[in-house]
């Protein structure tokens, strides 16, 4: 990681608009797609579809996967995370990487590793959607449904902008801040963590990152 130094250009934040705050009652409902059979949608927007109402937060704002739709203590496994971005996801990326002032390709490699473009996928420390989103993160980002991709998308967006401001552009700090917390940057002595998790991190999206922009012709 030494070796690479990536400086992202400095731009003021963009609002969103005032989305509600992140409710902690989700409806669930199944349904059918073509590709995919019977799956679970999550929303907690309410739906004339609804299921079953859950709740996939815990006293504690942790996000919690609801008894009987997932394996034990791992994200959701009614719908299979797909290998690569659909082109409304590609989209998403595209128009917030636009206006955030951000590189499409770390949008693109941020979600890969986080999620593997898994929009329903919830880690056990929480993290939730596309983006992998902590709950407090997605009310700062105004994100209303951590499971719409749209939502999802555009409040990661947000905070890689809010950190890649707050480090000066710098891409390291920036990625480190965004996986194990801005704190853990700051104990570190404004470096990334010697977190073996946040380390591989770091490299993962880094490596994804500089081979999709060679490949777009961008290195």
């Amino acid at each position: 990681m030494a070796g690479w130094l990536v400086r992202l250009p400095l731009a003021g934040l963009f609002a969103l608009g005032a989305l509600p705050a992140a409710a902690e009652e989700l409806c669930a409902y199944k349904h059918s797609t073509p590709e995919e059979g019977e799956v679970w949608t999550f929303t907690n927007l309410g739906s004339s579809h609804c299921k079953k109402r859950v709740r996939l937060q815990s006293e504690a704002g942790v996000y919690r996967a609801p008894p009987g739709l997932t394996g034990e203590g791992g994200p959701p496994r009614e719908r299979a995370a797909p290998r690569q971005a659909g082109p409304v996801v590609v989209d998403h990326i595209r128009r917030a990487a636009a206006l955030y002032n951000l590189p499409e390709e770390l949008l693109h490699a941020v979600m890969a590793v986080e999620s593997n473009f898994n929009p329903v996928a919830v880690s056990q420390k929480g993290a939730a959607g596309l983006m992998q989103l902590m709950p407090r993160t997605a009310n700062d980002m105004y994100v209303a449904d951590v499971f719409s991709p749209e939502q999802n998308i555009y409040g990661g967006a947000r905070y890689l902008r809010v950190l890649a401001n707050q480090y000066q552009g710098d891409v390291l700090k920036m990625l480190a801040a965004y996986n194990a917390g801005p704190e853990a940057v700051k104990r570190a002595g404004d470096a990334i963590p010697d977190i073996p998790e946040t380390r591989a991190y770091v490299r993962k999206v880094m490596a994804l990152y500089e081979q999709l922009k060679a490949k777009n012709g961008k290195g």
